[in-house]
């Protein structure tokens, strides 16, 4: 399955919103109402939560130890991807 924007989520979530709307105003039915107060609620609990997320899903070292492991780590991913392009080039010249 294909990894999909946040921002094309949140487009479409508004455009079915506007949708709704549209048809409840057109069939005379009450509109969406939405106060001021609960959107601040919800982009501030929403904001809130995907900071959680994103921070709690990073790694974050703040420790000397764990900033040299990250160090040691990323030496070691670039050691292999170099060693396999290396290799994939002389599979290429044979």
């Amino acid at each position: 399955m294909s990894k999909v924007d946040a921002s094309t989520i949140a487009r479409t979530i508004c455009l079915a919103l506007a949708l709704v709307n549209q048809v409840l105003t057109t069939l005379g039915h009450s509109m969406i109402n939405i106060d001021d107060e609960t959107i601040t609620i919800a982009v501030s609990t929403i904001w809130t939560i995907v900071a959680s997320v994103i921070t709690w899903w990073k790694n974050n070292s703040f420790t000397d130890a764990a900033i040299e492991a990250d160090k040691y780590l990323y030496d070691l991913k670039n050691a292999y991807v170099d060693d396999v392009a290396k290799v994939t080039e002389e599979v290429k010249e044979d």
